[in-house]
């Protein structure tokens, strides 16, 4: 017969026919159980469960697992969060985090436990910045467990996600402006790669652009939306508010585009009932949003025929705010162009690229604060005595 132990406060262990060991405790009139080799273990088990009790577990939480949570919480947080980040999230979900996690009870978790999932993927050569969005993602979605009863505690906080590496900043310089565009002249490119040099739109807001944004007549265009990455035409709108913008375009942007227009026009002649109409700016040869991984191969050629080193298509954006701020543009006037919530994000973000401006300061500041020697006739005495000005 099975040979049962009792202790104070610890639930019920006993031994099985088999040899095994058996531990149970009651939670909320419902019975939870644990089995293992040895005694000690099922100790252990009563030991944990009985603390996670006392720290406002409850029945419900002990069966559900990571796979099941994540979903029903990436369903309550869909309507609450930007397009992108939520179809981020679910890549994020189904790529890493369920593979791994997936069949881990959710009172399971524990701090050592998703620092070895982190360091598991750095080992698996995982990008650093995924790493990271994976533990903003897991934060606020067991943020949201122990607001819901499910968590006794947001086991994330104990960890320590990767450090965020520090990008170099490429920028092109005027000369290597020129020959870019000269090299894209001609070619599908050269609207898009003069607007995003002239303006500093982001990619995905270029990409978004529809003609009905722009007037000719004020040579302004407006920045409404964003192509969101994804199987299938998805917009959303600007990452911030400020994102969402009008910018004015000069003389030259607007005749590249209307030259743009033209082409675009024969495309969709030429293309037939192939076209797919969306009233994109910026098409795929058959009237389909251009998929960034298409622009980025396309731009590496096209700085490769232009002889120009390798950078990335955002850099352009940093060249755009490079040559503005150089050129004495008020930071304030960037700023709205870039679509910065304010000011002292584009200073802290290219501020390290004006050097000029701070020699230019010292030296008016200079002229400003030195004494100038004159000389003024005293009117009680002859002698020419010299009085400093300033």
């Amino acid at each position: 017969m099975a040979r049962k132990i009792r202790g104070k406060n610890e639930g019920s262990i006993h031994q099985r026919e088999n040899g095994t060991w058996r531990a149970q405790i009651c939670l909320e009139g419902q019975r939870l159980s644990f089995t293992a080799r040895t005694r000690r273990e099922c100790q252990d088990w009563i030991k944990k469960t009985i603390g996670q009790i006392d720290q406002g577990m409850t029945f419900d939480s002990t069966t559900v697992g990571m796979a099941e949570f994540l979903d029903h919480w990436l369903v309550s947080v869909k309507t609450s969060i930007r397009q992108t980040t939520w179809s981020h999230y679910h890549q994020l979900t189904r790529n890493y985090v369920l593979p791994q996690l997936g069949q881990i009870k959710l009172k399971d978790l524990n701090p050592n436990l998703i620092q070895r999932f982190y360091n598991q993927m750095l080992a698996n050569e995982v990008g650093t910045y995924t790493v990271i969005k994976i533990h903003t993602m897991l934060h606020g979605a067991l943020e949201q467990a122990v607001k819901s009863g499910l968590a006794n505690r947001n086991v994330i906080k104990a960890t320590i996600p990767p450090s965020e590496p520090i990008k170099e900043m490429k920028i092109l310089d005027e000369s290597q402006v020129s020959l870019l565009l000269v090299t894209a002249r001609g070619s599908r490119m050269e609207a898009l790669i003069h607007l995003a040099v002239s303006t500093g739109m982001r990619q995905m807001e270029i990409l978004g652009l529809k003609w009905s944004d722009l007037d000719w007549i004020k040579r302004t265009l407006k920045v409404e939306r964003q192509l969101v990455r994804g199987n299938g035409v998805q917009f959303a709108q600007p990452k911030t508010r400020s994102g969402r913008r009008t910018v004015t375009l000069g003389g030259q942007t607007i005749e590249v585009l209307r030259r743009h227009y033209e082409s675009q026009n024969e495309e969709r002649k030429k293309a037939g009932e192939a076209w797919n109409e969306h009233g994109l700016i910026f098409t795929s040869s058959v009237g389909t949003p251009i998929h960034f991984r298409n622009l980025t191969r396309d731009f590496k050629n096209l700085l490769k025929a232009a002889g120009l080193p390798g950078i990335r298509f955002h850099d352009l954006r940093h060249t755009a705010a490079s040559l503005m701020l150089n050129h004495g543009i008020p930071v304030i006037v960037v700023s709205r162009r870039l679509g910065h919530a304010q000011p002292s994000i584009t200073l802290n973000t290219y501020g390290h690229l004006i050097p000029g401006m701070q020699e230019e300061a010292a030296q008016l500041i200079d002229e400003l604060i030195t004494p100038i020697p004159i000389q003024q006739l005293h009117p009680t005495a002859p002698d020419l005595h010299p009085i400093l000005a300033t």
